[in-house]
């Protein structure tokens, strides 16, 4: 099931979202999700920076009381939220801006359904891809979609998993076993003996080291980094052309 939150500070608004959800809803019966609704900017922020909520899309409006939903956006994405961000807005002034806080779309006030639909259609199909897991065990059986992680070391015997949120699982088995499991997805390289890492969080690439987009440094042993370029041009080349 997928999470949706909308938010606005007019009620009306509220209600026409959600009806068109609904109404997306009937025509797509596979795909489940449920509504959560915000008319105050500052509540939505407080659930989901205090992990209490995580939607896995937001439709926010920018003209609001108090804080904006562009600011209300920058403050999620300065905390490392990745949540599909799509402003439904009154006016083309911020559209821009909108890229810089990685908006899946921007539309313009009063949306139609053929455009809000167009839009969940994308949305539904890159979750298909984002929603991919393993199962780890972490005090029982842990389910971690592979999106989630940032990288994974080994430390002596033991092998943390980083994910994005700033958890570090401990996993008692060997950094090949999960690279094992990984390796399914072609996101997921190795580095050296120690390191296993995620290509789209990756955030700069050079012949000493790779920065991820954690902050995380990982110096690159002799000769690894002809190779992880290519793996990433690869990887990202690859996105595009099947795009």
């Amino acid at each position: 099931m997928y999470r949706i939150a909308l938010c606005d500070d007019e009620s009306a608004e509220l209600d026409k979202l959600e009806s068109m959800l609904v109404s997306y809803r009937r025509l797509h019966a596979e795909c489940d999700f449920s509504v959560e609704r915000f008319s105050d900017v500052d509540e939505l922020l407080c659930r989901i920076l205090k992990e209490e909520y995580a939607p896995d899309l937001l439709l926010l409006d920018i003209y609001m009381k108090g804080k904006s939903g562009m600011e209300a956006a920058r403050e999620l994405r300065g905390a490392g939220k990745k949540c599909g961000i799509l402003f439904i807005t009154s006016s083309k002034e911020h559209a821009l801006e909108a890229f810089g806080v990685d908006a899946v779309q921007y539309l313009v006030k009063p949306v139609s359904n053929k455009e809000l639909f167009l839009v969940l259609d994308r949305f539904v199909e890159d979750m298909k891809v984002k929603k991919k897991y393993i199962l780890l065990k972490d005090h029982g059986m842990k389910r971690v979609e592979l999106h989630d992680i940032v990288y994974c070391e080994a430390q002596r015997k033991s092998q943390y998993i980083c994910l994005t949120n700033g958890t570090e699982l401990l996993q008692n088995m060997t950094l090949a076993k999960i690279y094992e499991m990984l390796s399914v997805c072609r996101e997921f390289v190795k580095i050296g003996i120690s390191y296993i890492v995620n290509l789209e969080h990756i955030d700069n690439l050079n012949a000493r080291e790779v920065r991820m987009d954690n902050g995380k440094t990982i110096y690159l042993p002799r000769g690894a980094y002809r190779s992880l370029r290519e793996q990433y041009f690869d990887y990202y080349c690859g996105e595009e052309e099947g795009g």
